[in-house]
């Protein structure tokens, strides 16, 4: 038995925020310490590493539940399923519900919960809950799914993945303009024909990596230190995700018994283009193969790091044809993969 996608949605907010709209920032080194350049120079570095122009983020009066619930009813409507035959809502985020203008996460009830019942789902087995487990957090809720349904626990399963990365971001801290906001849902159910999930890894580094990811105060030296927000050791994070990463993708790739030259696309997290562009680089040269041409799609340039949000979102653009010159077809051999807070890893081979 495999699973498959059934249905697939994403919401991506309106407001759309561009480099320019960072220029009067007052960005500040760790120490507090202004930096010796002006912000074009700062966002013309920032644009030239991670490719991001644009970045969505969520409007006021919506939550990160929020976003979930009109990406998972689009998801719904996408499979054309009755939602009281969900069995399980697994719901993947970092930072829980923050309001706008707040700085305070709200995650009780969880969040899921919170998405059953804008669903107004009424079917009480229908398990509701949520997973903190970084960027790779929507991927490892479909690995999950896969256990459920592999198990006999469930048919069915929606899978979320949602943040809204704008309300934990400091603003003096130049990193700010990586995070985005969204959310992607899935639809996952048994498959009964050769398409689907193929083989799947998924790791944890928790040694030296553990912090790469972490909550910490302001640049700002005159703002409350007890105030936390998302802050990263960017080289630390693209040195492991070099060295980690492709090895993964390959270890999965060789259980899925298929081959380098059977993968049509690679739908990646959506976290830094340099990075991105590195890991498929090195994940071909572990096989002596040149990189083919259009296989990683990409949404960053346009809609920035969402966390767990980009590989859904990434994945339904990319059957609506919304990417630019990027398709796949029936039969397409896919590799999803992401890396992140943890550290965590994982990937699976799909078959769509």
């Amino acid at each position: 038995m495999k699973i498959k996608i059934t249905g697939i949605g994403s919401y991506i907010p309106e407001k759309k925020v561009s480099n320019t709209d960072f220029s009067e920032h007052v960005f500040l080194n760790e120490d507090g310490t202004a930096f010796g350049y002006p912000n074009e120079v700062v966002i013309n570095k920032f644009k030239g590493i991670t490719g991001i122009e644009h970045r969505r983020y969520a409007e006021d009066q919506y939550t990160s539940s929020d976003l979930a619930f009109f990406a998972s009813q689009k998801a719904i409507e996408n499979a054309g399923i009755d939602p009281e035959t969900i069995d399980y809502i697994i719901f993947a985020h970092n930072f829980g519900d923050v309001k706008c203008g707040t700085n305070q996460s709200d995650m009780i009830p969880s969040l899921a919960t919170r998405v059953k019942h804008k669903l107004q789902i009424k079917n009480p087995k229908c398990v509701a809950y949520d997973i903190l487990f970084g960027c790779p957090g929507w991927i490892e809720g479909v690995m999950q799914a896969n256990a459920f349904i592999k198990s006999g626990m469930a048919k069915r399963c929606l899978v979320i993945g949602s943040e809204t990365l704008s309300r934990v971001v400091d603003a003096h801290d130049r990193d700010s303009m990586i995070y985005s906001d969204g959310a992607g849902a899935s639809i996952i159910e048994a498959s009964d024909d050769e398409t689907g999930m193929l083989a799947y890894e998924s790791a944890t580094y928790a040694n030296d990596e553990a912090n790469y990811l972490f909550f910490g105060k302001s640049y700002n030296p005159d703002l409350d230190p007890d105030i936390r927000y998302i802050k990263m050791y960017g080289r630390k994070i693209y040195e492991f995700a070099l060295s980690q990463v492709p090895a993964a993708m390959k270890s999965c790739l060789d259980k899925s018994g298929l081959g380098i030259d059977d993968v049509k696309k690679i739908l990646i997290h959506q976290a830094n283009e340099k990075m991105d562009e590195a890991i498929i680089n090195r994940f071909y040269k572990l096989y002596d193969r040149p990189v083919p041409k259009d296989i990683m799609p990409m949404s960053i340039h346009e809609l920035g790091n969402s966390s767990v949000a980009t590989v859904p979102t990434l994945f339904d653009l990319l059957i609506r044809g919304e990417i630019e010159n990027q398709s796949i077809q029936k039969g397409d051999v896919l590799i999803f993969a992401s890396v992140g807070a943890g550290m965590n890893i994982n990937a699976f081979v799909y078959r769509y």
